[in-house]
């Protein structure tokens, strides 16, 4: 299967919307912040998806998805390793998420655990982190703290 990354656009939202709701994953903010948003496409269907807040000088890694019948394929890999080559492009220090079943997912990534009292008040304060359940890990990545950033490969 062929799959593309590219930005997310409005008519993408539903499929977007539909992708979120699949995985139980709030949809709080996504208008609002659309255009930080990537797609995985194939055949004219939308695969998965992901964006990155942008909070000053931290990110905010948030709603990535794969539909169910892709799930396993590498493309939640190629999303995540775009946003965060996104985030090195746009010089942000730190970049954090919230997971409610993905902890052992992200540290390959090089995402680490946290208190969630220890996530800055900035992306506290996002429509995305106040709708995430109190039980969700909270998670940092740091481009110079990770020792794993690689620029994504061609999967």
């Amino acid at each position: 299967m062929d799959v593309a990354l590219r930005k997310a656009q409005t008519e993408d939202v539903p499929a977007v919307e539909a992708l979120l709701r699949a995985r139980a994953l709030p949809l709080d903010g996504l208008l609002e912040h659309l255009d930080t948003f990537w797609v995985a496409e194939a055949d004219g269907r939308v695969l998965g998806t992901g964006g990155l807040e942008v909070h000053g000088r931290l990110g905010l890694l948030r709603s990535l998805a794969v539909d169910a019948e892709t799930s396993g394929a590498g493309i939640g890999s190629r999303i995540t390793w775009q946003l965060l080559e996104e985030a090195v492009g746009l010089g942000l220090r730190e970049v954090f998420l919230l997971t409610t079943d993905a902890s052992e997912y992200f540290p390959r990534f090089g995402f680490v655990r946290l208190n969630r009292r220890e996530v800055p008040a900035d992306i506290q304060a996002s429509a995305l982190f106040q709708a995430c359940p109190r039980t969700a890990t909270a998670m940092r990545w740091s481009p110079t703290a990770s020792g794993v950033y690689e620029p994504p490969t061609v999967i």
